[in-house]
């Protein structure tokens, strides 16, 4: 009997000019490129929320272009929040 993948859930909130420069578009590109799945949205304050799901390579390399984004945006600040109990999600989607 075969055990559900295991994965890692994490919660980056990305602060900065991060809205109106493709981050959303890109960070899917770069999620579907390392096999990360989950979700990325817009928040109301101008900041970016992105749950992302993986093995720890895809994590880090997540984690790392989150810190520089696309071309035209100017990332401040990357939080992360480790989320337990989170369910696995099939693919990367943009939200909102």
């Amino acid at each position: 009997m075969s055990s559900p993948k295991s994965h890692t859930s994490l919660l980056l909130r990305i602060s900065g000019r991060v809205q109106g420069v493709g981050f959303r578009y890109t960070m899917r590109t770069i999620a579907n490129q390392t096999g990360i799945t989950g979700w990325v949205r817009n928040l109301p304050d101008g900041a970016v929320e992105a749950l992302i799901q993986g093995d720890d390579a895809a994590l880090a390399a997540m984690k790392a272009w989150c810190r520089e984004g696309p071309a035209f945006a100017r990332v401040d600040q990357v939080q992360e929040t480790l989320r337990t109990g989170e369910a696995a999600h099939e693919s990367f989607a943009i939200r909102g």
